[in-house]
């Protein structure tokens, strides 16, 4: 394997470890609970999908010069804030769900066809950072999908106590429902005593 070939499969592996830890967050929960917000700024587990399946087509598209292939809100004069953010009740989580790996097989095929050092313009990045390589967009969108896993792994312990990501690797101590009760406990009674309390 070439140096180029070893760092864009490397590349591919972190993108869809990121991608499939998303997704196992969604999965054997209600309609419900997969879009109910749980944050104040209203963090949901199937708007994350859909986000990322934005963000894949945006970063992989325009920039390149390939065709979008689907509806983008980003591109729209008139979208609504975070519509990206969340799916509407007509929205049904499979298509979302399929959207998403679409967006992963347009993704996958530009990281194939282009050189690593291929030269885009991402134009909602502003002057200063609008020019980059292929190589660069996908760090940035790696980035961007580890972030949001992290989001969905909270959220899912939000809605239901399951937590990590099962089949990748888990690295959370196996313990009872009553150790981490005292787990957490004793992080609050440190967070107070460090606050003076």
């Amino acid at each position: 394997m070439t140096d180029a070939a070893g760092c864009r499969a490397d590349l591919a592996q972190y993108l869809q470890e990121a991608r499939d830890v998303v997704l196992l967050k969604t999965e054997g929960l209600s309609e419900y609970d997969v879009r109910r917000p749980l944050t104040p700024t209203g963090t949901n587990l199937l708007g994350l999908v859909k986000h990322l399946a934005l963000v894949e087509v945006g970063y992989f598209s325009v920039p390149f010069g390939r065709p979008v292939g689907l509806d983008h809100p980003w591109f729209a004069d008139d979208a609504e804030d975070n519509a990206d953010m969340w799916a509407t009740a007509r929205e049904p989580r499979d298509d979302v769900v399929a959207g998403y790996r679409r967006a992963w097989a347009q993704t996958d095929a530009a990281v194939a066809e282009l050189p690593l050092d291929t030269v885009g313009r991402v134009p909602w990045w502003g002057q200063g950072g609008e020019e980059v390589t292929l190589h660069r967009v996908l760090v940035h969108v790696i980035g961007e999908t580890h972030r949001h896993a992290g989001h969905a792994d909270i959220v899912r312990e939000l809605v239901d106590g399951s937590v990590g990501n099962q089949w990748v690797g888990d690295n959370l101590p196996e313990r009872d429902d009553r150790w981490w009760r005292a787990y957490r406990d004793r992080l609050e009674q440190t967070a107070r005593a460090a606050a003076g309390e």
